[in-house]
C-alpha cells in the first residue's frame, strides 16, 4: 500500500519580505490558472498570467464546448486555500446523487454518500472561471488577455506572445513558466521541442455533444434540481447537470461509429447509434425521441444545439515528464487530462495548484520545487486517469444492473459495519483527501471482495456476515488517519 504522504497540505504563512519578490509567469487564465496565480500572489509573489482568449467576463463565455464540472472535496479544500470558497459556492446546485432514469421510465436516486454531509457540487465552468479571475486580481495577479503563446526561447528565457486581433508579436521575459493551458497546451509543445517528454494521448472512440434544458415557465428547474441525471443505455448515454439559473447543462457521449445490431438478438450492448449515423438535429431528436423520451421533452432547441455545439472529443493525456528543469512546469490539464467521468478533472487539478504553490513556497530551488510537485502528483493523477475511464462504464452501462446494485448495497452495508476500514472508492475518492493512488488500489482491492462475495447471490438474505467481517478484516488495513 502507498504512503499517504503529502495529503491536503497546507499552505506556510506568507513569505518573510526579504523572500518576498519572487516572480511567476502562467500561461492560461483557465481554472488551474487563475487559482495557482491567487495563491501564489495572495502570498507576496509577483505573478503575470497570459490568456490567449479576451476576458470573458466582458465577451461571454462560449458554450457548447464545456461539460459541466462537479466540485468536491478536493477542490473545494483548494478553494478554501484561496479564500475563494464561499464565493464560488454561492454559483453552485447541490447534487446528493446520480438520478438514473430507466428504460421502461422510472427512476432510481443512488446517493453519492450517507447522507447531504456527502454531495457534490455542480457548478458552470464559465461562471467559476469569473469568480476566480476576480479573485486573482483582488490578490494582485496581472492578467493579459489577448495574448497566444508562439515560441519559447528557454535559454534567453523569452516567451512570444501573438495577439489575433493586430498580428503583433510581443516578446516577454520570464524566469520560470507554468503552463495551465489545457490539453492543447502550447507551453507542453514548446517544451516538447527541447526535451522529452514521452506524451501520448489515447481517445476514447466516443464523443460528446451538448444541450441545454431551460427553465420551466415558472423560472424553476423542470427536473430534480439536486442530483446528476443519468440516461444509460448501454455503449452509450445522455447525462444532465443543473445550473444556478434554473437550467441543466446535457450532455450526450456516443460512439464515434455506430455499432450494428449483431444478429444475436442481444440489445444490450449492440447495437449503439454513432455521431456517424446521427449527424442533424432532426436525427438526434427521432433518437431521443426514442431513448430519452422524458428528456427530449424538455429539450426544445435541441436540434438547433445539436447543429451548432461542436462535437467535443474525449481522451487521455500521458506524460512521463511534467518539467524542464527550473524553467517550465505543466499543471492540470496540460499535464494529464483525463476523461470526465468521474468528475474529478478539475478536482485534480486544483489539487495540482495546492501542491505546486506548497513545494514553492518550501525552497527557491525551482528544480527541486518541480521535481518534487511531479514525483507526487504524476502517480495520483495516473491513479485518476484510469478511475475515470473505469467510471465511464459504470455510469452508462453498469448504475442499472442488478449485480452492480447488489454489489454497492452490499459495499455500503460493509461500510457500515468496518467504518476504519471499508471506504466505497467513490468516497474515498469524492470525499475525502485520500491520494488517488491509494484511492485506486484499495477501490480493487474492496471491487474484488464485493464480486468474491455476492457471487451467484441475487438478494443479501441469508448473507454470511461474520465471513464478510473476517474477509475484510484480513484484506483490508485501516483506513490512513487525516484523510
Amino acid at each position: 500500500m502507498p504512503n499517504p504522504s503529502s495529503v491536503a497540505p497546507e499552505l506556510p504563512l506568507p513569505p518573510r519580505v526579504d523572500d518576498a519578490g519572487q516572480h511567476l509567469t502562467i500561461v492560461g487564465a483557465g481554472l488551474a490558472g487563475a487559482l495557482l496565480a491567487t495563491l501564489l500572489a495572495q502570498r507576496g509573489w509577483s505573478v503575470d498570467v497570459y490568456e490567449k482568449r479576451g476576458d470573458l467576463r466582458e465577451l461571454g463565455y462560449e458554450r457548447g464546448r464545456s461539460i459541466n464540472l462537479a466540485l468536491a472535496e478536493r477542490g473545494r479544500h483548494a478553494l478554501r486555500q484561496a479564500d475563494a470558497d464561499d464565493a464560488v459556492m454561492a454559483k453552485t446546485v447541490m447534487m446528493r446523487g446520480r438520478m438514473v432514469h430507466f428504460a421502461d421510465g422510472h427512476l432510481d436516486l443512488q446517493r453519492y454518500g450517507r447522507d447531504d454531509s456527502e454531495v457534490i457540487w455542480s457548478v458552470h465552468r464559465g461562471e467559476l472561471n469569473e469568480v476566480l479571475l476576480n479573485i486573482a486580481e483582488q490578490a494582485g495577479a496581472r492578467i493579459h488577455f489577448h495574448h497566444r503563446l508562439d515560441s519559447v526561447d528557454f535559454d534567453a528565457r523569452i516567451a512570444r506572445f501573438g495577439d489575433d486581433r493586430n498580428d503583433t508579436v510581443r516578446e516577454i521575459h520570464f524566469e520560470t513558466l507554468v503552463g495551465a493551458d489545457g490539453a492543447g497546451s502550447s507551453l507542453r509543445q514548446a517544451m516538447a521541442g527541447v526535451c522529452e517528454l514521452d506524451e501520448r494521448s489515447e481517445f476514447l472512440g466516443h464523443s460528446y455533444k451538448e444541450l441545454e434544458i431551460p427553465p420551466g415557465p415558472d423560472g424553476g428547474f423542470q427536473i430534480e434540481p439536486h442530483a446528476l441525471h443519468i440516461w444509460p443505455r448501454g455503449r452509450y448515454m445522455c447525462i444532465a447537470l443543473p445550473n444556478d439559473e434554473g437550467t441543466f447543462t446535457v450532455t450526450l457521449f456516443l460512439p464515434n461509429h455506430a455499432v450494428p445490431d449483431d444478429g444475436s438478438g442481444n440489445q444490450r450492448p449492440h447495437p449503439a447509434p454513432g455521431f456517424d449515423t446521427i449527424t442533424n438535429g432532426a436525427q438526434a431528436r427521432a433518437f431521443f425521441d426514442r431513448d430519452f423520451p422524458d428528456a427530449s421533452k424538455l429539450i426544445p432547441a435541441l436540434e438547433h444545439d445539436f447543429d451548432h455545439n461542436p462535437t467535443g472529443v474525449l481522451g487521455t493525456l500521458y506524460l512521463d515528464r511534467w518539467h524542464l528543469d527550473h524553467r517550465a512546469v505543466l499543471i492540470g490539464d496540460a499535464a494529464h487530462a483525463m476523461v470526465p467521468f468521474h468528475g474529478q478533472g478539475m478536482n485534480c487539478a486544483f489539487e495540482d495548484c495546492v501542491a505546486l504553490a506548497h513545494h514553492l513556497l518550501q525552497t527557491t530551488d525551482r528544480n527541486e520545487a518541480f521535481a518534487g510537485f511531479q514525483a507526487e502528483r504524476l502517480p495520483n493523477a495516473r491513479a485518476i486517469q484510469q478511475m475515470a475511464l473505469e467510471n465511464y462504464l459504470e455510469m452508462r452501462d453498469h448504475v442499472d444492473d442488478e449485480d452492480y446494485l447488489l454489489q454497492r448495497e452490499l459495499g455500503n452495508r460493509l461500510a457500515e459495519r468496518h467504518p476504519t476500514r471499508f471506504l466505497p472508492r467513490y468516497s474515498m475518492v469524492t470525499f475525502t483527501h485520500m491520494p488517488y493512488a491509494i484511492a485506486l488500489e484499495r477501490g480493487d482491492i474492496q471491487r474484488q471482495l464485493l464480486v468474491e462475495l455476492t457471487h451467484d447471490r441475487t438478494t443479501l438474505d441469508g448473507f454470511d456476515w461474520d465471513a464478510a467481517d473476517a474477509l475484510v478484516e484480513a484484506r483490508l488495513p485501516p483506513l490512513p488517519e487525516n484523510i
